[in-house]
């Protein structure tokens, strides 16, 4: 990362962990050698991540760990940044976190949860407060998620002085975003997958697909792997998720595949329409991702 930080490729996921299970997924993922944990206010599991941690820290320091933390739209206010922040450190029992990110590209308002469009248009005032919790040691790196392309350069456009080391977004078979991809390495901002598998709607369907199936077999791997392998190979951090130690430690291996192989399930992934899964915009009133002419086009 530009701060000079090492980040483990694959982490583990907890969007949807429920609380009674996250815990022992965190410490599962921990024994099998995840040192990345990917979390968030919102998904309202914070304190039993931490409670896991805290459970380990005998065997597995903080010091080897990298935690990720997302600031929800609700504190965008640069007044509210802080104490978000603070809350997240308190509940994982840390004084620090490796990566925080602005969750959505979407600022609302705390009382009745209207978009506020002038900070979601321009959201430096918010970055600017995550700048000053770098300097504050709060946070050793800052990063955004949700954003397309023209919302990263009207961000990084602006009087910034800590460029986004990450940038976290829906990456899948189905949605593989290829230019976002390009635009991303040119500009030196590191992609995470989130939904890699195409969330828990699609993830059967990608694990069946035969494109998928002809390289776990050819490799003797698994499907899951298979596609972990790939979203490495793209060069981006991957985040699966699962509350299953089978399968949180099978998503944990990766394999490098042969080129050939590699082109082959990437030519049949940009091929397609592509398809969004997770696009709150209906719900918020706001076009996130600006993308519908695209996917016409394509």
């Amino acid at each position: 990362l530009p701060s000079g930080d090492e980040i483990p490729t694959v982490a583990l996921g907890t969007w949807k962990a429920p609380p009674a299970k996250v815990g022992a997924a965190v410490k599962a993922a921990l024994e099998t050698g995840y040192r990345h944990i990917d979390g968030a206010w919102i998904y309202g599991n914070e304190a039993e991540i931490g409670n896991a941690l805290k459970e380990v820290e005998h065997h597995i320091p903080r010091g080897s760990l990298f935690l990720t933390s997302k600031l929800w739209n609700t504190f965008h206010n640069p007044e509210d940044v802080e104490a978000a922040l603070d809350e997240t450190l308190s509940k994982l029992q840390t004084d620090y976190l490796d990566l925080y990110l602005m969750h959505w590209p979407i600022a609302q308002n705390a009382g009745d949860h209207t978009v506020d469009m002038e900070l979601s248009e321009n959201p430096v005032r918010t970055w600017k407060k995550m700048e000053e919790m770098v300097r504050k040691g709060k946070v050793r790196n800052i990063g955004v998620s949700n954003f397309n392309i023209r919302r990263l350069q009207n961000l990084t456009s602006s009087d910034i002085e800590i460029w986004p080391a990450i940038n976290q977004v829906e990456l899948n078979y189905w949605n593989p975003q290829p230019e976002l991809l390009t635009w991303s390495k040119k500009n030196n901002i590191l992609l995470e997958a989130y939904s890699p598998f195409g969330g828990s709607d699609m993830v059967g369907k990608t694990l069946k697909l035969p494109v998928v199936q002809r390289i776990a077999k050819k490799l003797k791997i698994t499907p899951a792997q298979a596609i972990v392998s790939w979203h490495v190979q793209r060069g981006t951090v991957v985040l699966p998720k699962s509350v299953d130690a089978g399968r949180i430690s099978e998503n944990y291996h990766i394999y490098a595949l042969p080129s050939e192989l590699f082109d082959e399930l990437e030519s049949a992934a940009t091929s397609h329409r592509p398809h969004r899964l997770t696009d709150p915009s209906a719900r918020w009133g706001v076009d996130i991702f600006e993308d519908e002419k695209e996917d016409q086009n394509s």
